[in-house]
């Protein structure tokens, strides 16, 4: 599956509903034992979470994209095909107006990952720059992929770590696990969410609706535009 939401393959709704029905696509071909993720757009893998989706709109959009990117974790985490995240360019948010997270979030889902080397590229959790708390289910990804320690300085510090640091701590390039050990590591975070979506919607419509976080958010973007100019 190649990418192609230009230029920086943000993560918006009408985005992550046509990869949610492309990634069911491919999971209902019994002839389709795998899938690689990739981008088509050049210099990023993915810029993360739609900035404009989060910001001057309702709370019932809020919600419902929230929702889609629970469904886009869900499906990737849970997915019977051995997925492979291709980060073939940059994963961060500093990048042409996107926020943080999720391009790093889709790659932790997989399987394995594989990073290009290019002191440019960088990838992480790096909300924190952005006043934003990670949700638990984006925690205990990175715990899961990385350690709990590793994880507590990620994104207490909001790092971004290039491919060889990356590589390091887990970050990228790990083996692939088996289905029965995929499964059974996972289930219990996979478990964790799907117990409180309900409640992890509202505690992001909430929390976006801040009067203090639209004003971030409305101060960040005009940060790009005059970096733009």
């Amino acid at each position: 599956m190649k990418m192609e939401n230009l230029p920086v393959n943000s993560l918006s709704l009408d985005f992550l509903t046509e990869f949610l029905i492309s990634l069911e696509k491919l999971e209902n071909d019994r002839g389709c034992r795998g899938v690689i993720l990739t981008s088509g757009a050049p210099k990023i893998f993915s810029a993360g979470l739609d900035i404009m989706e989060m910001y001057g709109k309702s709370a019932e959009h809020y919600a419902e994209f929230w929702k889609a990117v629970q469904e886009m974790w869900l499906r990737l985490y849970q997915s019977n095909m051995v997925t492979i995240a291709a980060i073939n360019a940059i994963s961060s948010f500093l990048c042409q107006g996107s926020s943080p997270a999720g391009g790093c979030l889709m790659a932790m889902s997989c399987d394995y990952r594989i990073m290009a080397e290019n002191p440019k590229y960088s990838i992480g959790l790096n909300e924190t720059q952005l006043g934003i708390v990670a949700p638990f289910w984006f925690k205990d990804t990175m715990v899961n992929t990385i350690g709990n320690r590793a994880t507590e300085r990620s994104l207490e510090l909001g790092l971004l770590y290039s491919p060889p640091e990356a590589h390091k701590i887990g970050l990228v390039d790990q083996p692939c696990p088996s289905d029965i050990t995929k499964s059974m590591m996972r289930k219990p975070t996979v478990d964790r969410l799907l117990a409180h979506r309900e409640s992890d919607i509202q505690n992001f419509v909430s929390f976006i609706t801040k009067d203090s976080i639209q004003k971030s958010l409305q101060m960040y973007m005009e940060m790009l535009k005059q970096r733009r100019g």
